[in-house]
């Protein structure tokens, strides 16, 4: 592949972030990008849940030889890649004990397996893989290239992770105003403590198995509704 075609699928990678697509729209680009660029016989993105790698998006898996399954951090690929934060391959027929990083490989010697990671500073966000049925010699620009596009993902996918994790926050803070107005509701209309009224909704809860929040909502509209009809009269 050219230069130019090289610097054309990095800016297309570059404009699903900018444009703010989906995950799955980034890495469908991110696999058409590999593919292109290693014409490699499968392709799968993972992306990172907790210790795993969850399987994502995937191409030209026909034979069924690509690992396509949930990966634990502490195996295959995955550990490697944790343990060089940088690309890693295996020799064809090599058992996962084989993978080593690129530096470790002669410029000559073909590959069946590349995995490339997705790295936010020194955290294993995700990773690309890479099967060839015929074993192939990377070059060392291909995977500087490579490594490239594994650094701007795995950004992206913190980013993401920081930004659902804010929503995150910002329902539990919703949920804990509702569940302090329900309280304050029962407490005057009911003459109950501060803890019983709490144990009120959370029985009521677990009777309905509804959350907390919607039994406050469900309280805080009934009292709006009596305080309006109260008014009218």
């Amino acid at each position: 592949m050219s230069q130019r075609s090289e610097l054309d699928l990095i800016y297309r990678i570059a404009g699903h972030l900018a444009d703010g697509d989906t995950l799955d729209e980034e890495l469908a680009s991110v696999v058409e990008f590999a593919g292109t660029l290693t014409d490699c016989d499968e392709c799968c993105t993972f992306v990172r849940e907790g210790n795993i790698l969850l399987p994502w998006v995937w191409k030209h898996v026909e034979h069924g030889s690509l690992d396509r399954v949930p990966v634990t951090v502490d195996a295959g690929f995955a550990a490697a890649l944790c343990r060089h934060c940088a690309p890693v391959a295996v020799a064809p027929g090599a058992a996962n004990a084989g993978f080593r990083g690129f530096r470790d490989w002669p410029a000559d010697s073909g590959v069946s397996l590349v995995a490339v990671p997705l790295l936010w500073r020194s955290s294993l966000m995700g990773a690309i893989t890479m099967y060839h049925t015929q074993p192939r010699a990377y070059k060392r620009s291909e995977v500087r290239l490579l490594t490239s596009v594994g650094y701007i993902l795995g950004a992206e996918l913190r980013m993401l992770q920081l930004q659902k994790h804010n929503s995150e926050l910002v329902l539990e803070l919703e949920t804990r105003k509702l569940v302090e107005r329900g309280k304050g509701i029962l407490q005057r209309e009911l003459g109950l403590s501060a803890q019983e009224a709490y144990l009120a909704l959370e029985r009521q809860s677990q009777e309905k198995n509804r959350p907390m929040k919607d039994i406050a909502q469900a309280i805080i509209l009934s009292s709006e509704v009596k305080h309006h009809a109260a008014q009218a009269h």
